[in-house]
């Protein structure tokens, strides 16, 4: 599997997203990402466009599904490559990050990059703790990476990316019991809430609670450019279908109880990719190049 996806989080990361070019054929675009210098500490993965035909059976990845509830807008911004830079300083991500688009140009166009970071030991911006319920070990193994699947498969992981901007000024505004009960655990200990009501977010996103369970694993970062900032969701599964229960229900659309973040959050964006495994010193293309 790509190692990034379940170290711990780094201090700095970037995350940039691609489109092909129109006149770039799918060959070339794969061609052009096999041949790409992404070190391996980093993340990437390829978006349902770049699919062939010939793998659409064995890599069941879907375009990101758009959502609307009572109030609520969840947004599809499929694009076709997704890179998740890890490090420890900024200035070194953000040189690798115009490198990378430099050698992509040729067959991509950088639609959308945004420098990230890790909060108070990966809490959230709003002081909350962070992918709390994440499995760990052989569960995260288990809840992320593909299994017994087969050559080109195995390894390999689903994610789920969101950008949320928070309106923390209006989060502010609210009591601290109040908070305590839109997300369902205390600040001060963490502790989960008995008394949340059904809209807290513990509740809405419960991974037991849903059929099949939803685990995940995440591995968010908060992220700030001039007067906005919020989280980057990031959510690696062995499918995409314990993120959608969870978002479905979140929206409100299974039984019309929006989940009480979006009261001071909303996302922006949203894609699915696959995360191919790799295969010796590189990625394992033989899925999507066949014998080429």
């Amino acid at each position: 599997m790509q190692s990034g996806i379940l170290q711990p989080l780094p201090k700095h990361g970037c995350y940039l997203s691609f489109d092909k070019l129109p006149e770039v054929t799918l060959k070339e675009a794969l061609h052009c990402l096999q041949q790409s210098e992404i070190e391996t500490q980093h993340v990437f993965g390829i978006g349902p466009a770049l699919i062939p035909t010939i793998a659409e059976t064995q890599i069941d990845l879907a375009t990101f599904p758009a959502m609307s509830g009572s109030g609520v807008n969840v947004p599809s911004t499929q694009n076709d490559v997704w890179i998740w830079l890890r490090g420890d300083s900024p200035g070194e991500l953000a040189i690798e990050a115009q490198f990378l688009a430099s050698e992509l140009s040729e067959c991509f166009d950088l639609v959308h990059q945004t420098q990230a970071f890790l909060h108070d030991s990966g809490r959230d911006l709003t002081g909350y703790e962070d992918g709390t319920e994440n499995p760990t070990g052989d569960d995260a193994m288990a809840a992320a990476i593909v299994a017994g699947q087969g050559q080109g498969l195995d390894g390999g992981s689903y994610v789920a990316v969101q950008q949320w901007v928070h309106d923390l000024a209006r989060f502010s505004m609210h009591s601290q019991p109040e908070k305590d009960h839109m997300i369902g655990r205390r600040l001060s200990d963490n502790e989960e809430l008995d008394d949340a009501p059904d809209s807290a977010h513990v509740k809405r996103t419960a991974q037991e609670s849903f059929a099949p369970e939803a685990f995940m694993v995440r591995r968010s970062m908060a992220w700030a450019e001039g007067p906005d900032a919020g989280l980057m969701f990031v959510a690696f599964g062995h499918s995409h279908q314990a993120f959608e229960q969870q978002m479905v229900r979140m929206a409100g659309l299974e039984d019309g109880i929006v989940d009480a973040l979006f009261n001071f959050t909303r996302p922006i964006t949203g894609g699915y990719y696959w995360c191919p495994p790799l295969q010796g010193d590189g990625v394992d293309w033989s899925i999507c190049l066949g014998d080429d």
